[in-house]
């Protein structure tokens, strides 16, 4: 098994310290970028949006209990595999992020809209490019949209 380690980059800071079902859209975070890579953020400002990779570090993943599971737990969701889902509690805890950004300052970026409670370790930053990012045709499942009501 090939052995892979993280070192975070930053560190999430915000009010919320239990995630919420719902609602992550107006919240707003601050990242908290570790000094020795600030200037890592240079240019970030000319973009609108970023996609942030975090560790979440809270979150615990069960093999019997989340590999196949119906999302957040509503009754009303069919049964899904982990990987036809986004739920927190994954086989590698890692969670990814669409954000709109608000301010790059120095060591820090204000985002709207990031998915991480305060204290969740940021594991990278990058624009996003809807040369890369955006998928015209895409399908989902009609459940998905019920799912995603109100989220963001």
């Amino acid at each position: 098994m090939l052995d892979i380690k993280f070192s975070p980059i930053g560190i999430v800071s915000n009010g919320v310290n239990e995630p919420p079902d719902v609602n992550w859209g107006p919240i707003i975070s601050r990242l908290n970028i570790n000094p020795e890579f600030a200037e890592g953020t240079k240019g970030l400002n000319q973009f609108s949006h970023a996609m942030i990779v975090t560790l979440l570090n809270r979150a615990k993943f069960d093999l019997s209990k989340h590999l196949v599971r119906k999302p957040r737990g509503l009754y009303t969701m069919p049964e899904v595999g982990i990987f036809a889902q986004r739920a927190k509690d994954r086989p590698n805890l890692i969670g990814v992020t669409a954000v709109k950004i608000i301010n790059v300052g120095n060591g820090s970026l204000d985002v709207r809209g990031l998915d991480a409670i305060n204290g969740t370790p940021i594991l990278d930053i990058k624009p996003y490019y809807p040369h890369y990012d955006l998928v015209e045709d895409a399908t989902i499942p009609k459940w998905v949209d019920r799912l995603m009501q109100n989220y963001f």
